[in-house]
């Protein structure tokens, strides 16, 4: 499973000689082994580093795993004897790049998209927890309380459950329900804690849901992004499946309000960046909290070798410290960098066509 830590070793790694990285999508919905490997030979053709180009065909003629996962991402340094390749269960564009630093704007956006996520299927017994990371089950657990029977017509009760109140007189099913409810909700917020959950989907009856999401800590209550119906007894696969469509809905919907958000902070002279000239200083300067890019957006630039001042136009010399500027292969990807290490948050935007409408590079800033 692919971990931040991961991310952050990916992001901390350089080296004088390329490194090659390469996104293959390989949900099998969407195409057979060879069609992938098709489209990898494809993608590798022209690519002049021979060692690396072969490790990586033999790790996906003789090492991948074709039947599990929607995608992978692979770096190769064969020079530098470095090799990673990282199974991913959410679809991820096809790509290959080689600079002297691994390719992880992609995974970036995945992470800001589908890590930390928890899922709480709830009826008036019992409770199951969920937690995904990229799409991958992290964690799981159960809670089981009282039995909640009905009353059983003209005669006899057939309740079951712990005696409150009176010897002798069992609890009614309300009572017992809310009871299971409100343990499960203590249960859940110890869960979802240890597993670092960020957003939160709930399923089950609408009924249920509303009364467990009454029960739950009010810091929790806030993460809630989405509810679905789903029986108690579904495989952890139809309830990863199911997070994902709500998450991919929701995160859609966020990202269209941050732009506008963005856009009215720049015209109002804020804290949002619309220029991308103006978003690559404030990424050095560790100053964007969000950067916004339009997917498949790329761009040839410069950066001081002595102060590390990014530009997109070609400059004789720094103006801030006279110093030399060096060519970089693409400038969007040196902005997701430096945003990364000031513990900034990157999103990639599909088909987002307000974004493309002003620089197809945007930030909102801490200050």
């Amino acid at each position: 499973m692919l971990t931040k830590t991961n991310l952050e070793e990916l992001l901390a790694y350089k080296s004088k000689s390329p490194i090659l990285s390469v996104y293959l999508n390989t949900n099998p919905a969407k195409g057979t082994i060879e069609d992938y490997k098709l489209q990898l030979r494809s993608m590798l053709k022209g690519i002049d580093l021979p060692q690396d180009v072969e490790a990586v065909k033999e790790y996906f003629d003789l090492k991948h795993d074709w039947g599990k996962g929607r995608g992978v991402a692979v770096f190769s340094n064969q020079a530098d004897d470095f090799f990673e390749a990282h199974p991913l269960a959410v679809d991820v564009r096809s790509r290959a790049r080689f600079h002297h630093y691994p390719h992880i704007k992609p995974l970036a956006a995945l992470f800001d998209t589908y890590s930390g996520s928890g899922v709480i299927l709830i009826d008036q017994q019992q409770a199951r927890f969920f937690s995904f990371q990229l799409g991958e089950l992290k964690a799981e657990a159960d809670f089981s309380g009282g039995d909640v029977k009905r009353q059983k017509h003209g005669g006899g009760s057939q309740i079951v459950g712990r005696s409150r109140g009176v010897e002798g007189i069992a609890d009614s099913p309300d009572v017992i329900s809310q009871r299971n409810m409100r343990d499960a909700a203590q249960e859940a917020a110890k869960f979802l804690k240890a597993n670092d959950v960020r957003r939160l989907l709930l399923g089950g009856t609408d009924k249920n849901i509303s009364l467990f999401r009454e029960m739950l800590p009010k810091s929790w209550q806030s993460l809630i992004v989405g509810t679905f119906s789903m029986s108690m007894d579904s495989g952890h696969d139809k309830v990863r499946a199911k997070a994902l469509e709500i998450e991919k809905e929701v995160e859609k919907k966020r990202q269209g309000k941050l732009v506008q958000t963005i856009i009215t902070e720049a015209a109002k002279g804020r804290n949002g960046l619309t220029n991308p000239e103006d978003v690559l200083d404030a990424a050095r300067e560790g100053r964007v909290q969000t950067l916004v890019i339009q997917d498949g957006y790329r761009e040839k630039g410069y950066q001081c070798q002595d102060c590390g001042h990014m530009t997109l136009q070609k400059t004789a010399a720094c103006p801030f410290c006279s110093g030399n500027y060096e060519e970089i292969e693409d400038a969007v990807e040196m902005a997701v960098r430096a945003t990364l290490r000031a513990d900034g948050s990157v999103k990639v935007l599909e088909d987002e066509q307000l974004l493309s409408e002003h620089g197809k590079m945007a930030a909102l800033l801490r200050y």
